[in-house]
């Protein structure tokens, strides 16, 4: 064996007591007021703790099968953090590791995370595989979902139903300073958006999430968003969080709890919701693409 995969992700807790020290990691130090652990914790347990880093195990284990290579997880922001894999990987005697993070708008940063892990073993040959929102298959992933959400609405009204194409929102100070992460997840929900709007869909973008701290954020955000629509005539509308490739508190209760409740106030009378592409068959075509062409550059 001497090629693995390495699938970062954000990361996040299994139990709530780690919660106070995963959000000093999220704000790199400042400190966390207490109202907001517990607002957190509070989250965590109305949807029964974060599945992600259960559904990005199940990610790497399917796309193991198709590679034939070791596949292993780590997280950004909590364990097992890339440093804690590695050392792992070089004793089996792996010699070249593809770095893939599960965000495909901020390689860059989940790359420099490796990179850094990597820098006590120089045996090991680092590759990265680049920015990949736009992967066809990725895109096809994205469309089942909203199709699938869309089933559950009269066929006779679907492509009236507008759809929301979210992502997680950063401060715009960091998009200031040059991060690439809002244009490359505008040309991602463009090219899902061009699909839809070839069968009469109407699309439009929201940056959900937004932290807890007095900055602009990037928006609009989904208040404004589910306004908009109302405005417009809308009555439903569908949330699609292509933003999210696993579940997470971002779309189990930003989504599926506070949501309703925001669409409601903006005058919405239902709001459906696409759901993450998790494990599904498509989208292992699209990393399995991305890890292919990586591996043979």
């Amino acid at each position: 064996m001497s090629v693995a995969v390495l699938l970062s992700c954000h990361g996040t807790v299994s139990l709530t007591e780690d919660i106070p020290a995963f959000l000093h990691n999220i704000r790199r130090g400042r400190p966390t007021p207490p109202e907001l652990v517990q607002e957190v914790a509070h989250r965590f347990e109305l949807i029964g703790g974060s599945p992600l880093m259960s559904i990005t195990e199940a990610q790497a284990r399917a796309l193991e099968a198709r590679l034939g290579v070791p596949v292993v997880v780590a997280g950004r922001l909590w364990h097992p953090y890339p440093g804690e894999v590695l050392p792992g990987l070089v004793a089996q005697g792996v010699r070249t590791l593809l770095s893939l993070p599960l965000a495909p708008q901020s390689v860059d940063v989940y790359h420099a995370a490796v990179r850094e892990a990597a820098a006590p073993h120089p045996q090991l040959s680092l590759r990265y595989a680049p920015a990949w929102g736009l992967e066809p298959a990725l895109l096809d992933a994205f469309v089942e979902t909203i199709d699938e959400a869309l089933a559950a609405a009269l066929e006779a009204e679907r492509n009236d139903i507008p759809i929301v194409l979210s992502a997680h929102s950063l401060p715009r100070r960091v998009i200031a300073a040059g991060d690439r992460y809002e244009i490359e997840f505008r040309a991602m929900a463009d090219a899902v958006a061009q699909r839809l709007r070839a069968r009469g869909a109407t699309t439009s973008i929201a940056f959900q999430s937004q932290g807890a701290s007095a900055e602009p954020w990037l928006g609009p955000d989904l208040a404004e968003t589910f306004a908009a629509l109302a405005a417009a005539g809308a009555r439903t509308a569908l949330v699609a969080p292509i933003g999210f490739l696993a579940e997470h508190v971002e779309t189990l209760y930003d989504l599926d709890i506070e949501a309703p409740q925001i669409a409601q106030r903006a005058g919405l009378e239902r709001l459906l919701r696409a759901r993450a592409v998790c494990d599904r068959p498509r989208f292992i075509d699209a990393m399995e693409a991305v890890a292919r062409r990586a591996l043979s550059a």
